[in-house]
């Protein structure tokens, strides 16, 4: 037992760090859907903290010792896709990622390049206006391989004609997404994670739910030009700006993105 008298600040730290870590856990079972897994952890764990610690019951402790040892991996086993999936929103976290390039950018600061931007905004436009639906992902540090390698390869730069063209109602790639990175249109006709929040205004599209999954599952920035409406959406972070005028859009993409 702790001593009061005895409470320093390294023991602050340690509850701090456990209860952020029951915190992320928590988040993370509650967005996959197994929160009742979770209360269930919780319940095994106090049940065996109070049969082992508290009571010292030494048969019954030492059985609940080895299904702790082995429910670890198999908790692993089990959720490895939400494991892997936290674990690549962690390192993707924007402070992260501005710690990792303040140590690795030789402290230059990257200049957004406006012409890579400005064809993908009047691209927004001219689609939005004739109800031609679009979804366009921007990588910035998570790495989106999977996605990428899921579409057409293509690999040409940022041109406003092609945007369009390939997002014409006609065209065989025009249902997926396409992928930007590195100033390059490198995929198209890509299939993205689906978002399965229920708080998402059911008048948003799959194309919208497809943008909030990618946004949540990477750092990526991912734009929605609504076929029904004709409205432009960007989703960043796991949240939605929605009803975008262009001006917002190039605002949107300039603050986000650090194209190299």
């Amino acid at each position: 037992m702790i001593s009061f008298l005895n409470f320093g600040i390294k023991d602050f730290i340690d509850i701090f760090l456990v209860a952020t870590l029951l915190f992320y856990v928590y988040r993370l079972m509650r967005e996959s859907r197994s929160i009742n897994v979770f209360t269930g952890i919780i319940v095994f764990i106090i049940l065996w903290l109070l049969v082992s610690q508290v009571l010292e019951m030494k048969l019954l402790g030492s059985i609940l010792d080895k299904l702790v040892s082995y429910g670890v991996i198999a908790l692993i086993i089990l959720f490895q896709d939400e494991i892997r999936k936290f674990l690549n929103n962690l390192g993707a976290h924007q402070r992260f990622n501005k710690l990792l390039r303040f140590f690795t950018s030789n402290h230059q600061k990257k200049e957004v390049d406006k012409q890579a931007i400005m064809p993908i905004v009047m691209a927004c436009m001219n689609m939005a206006r004739g109800k031609v639906g679009a979804l366009i992902v921007m990588e910035r540090y998570s790495p989106l391989h999977d996605i990428i390698n899921s579409g057409e390869k293509i690999d040409a730069a940022i041109n406003q004609r092609l945007i369009e063209n390939i997002f014409f109602k006609n065209s065989p790639l025009h249902d997926g997404a396409m992928v930007i990175s590195k100033k390059r249109i490198v995929s198209a006709g890509c299939i993205l994670p689906v978002s399965h929040d229920t708080d998402i205004p059911k008048a948003l599209g799959l194309r919208h739910r497809a943008a909030l999954g990618v946004s949540q599952e990477s750092d990526a920035l991912a734009i929605v030009v609504s076929e029904e409406t004709g409205g432009i959406s960007a989703a960043i972070n796991g949240e939605f700006k929605l009803r975008l005028s262009a001006e917002e859009l190039e605002s949107i993409i300039t603050k986000e993105m650090a194209m190299e």
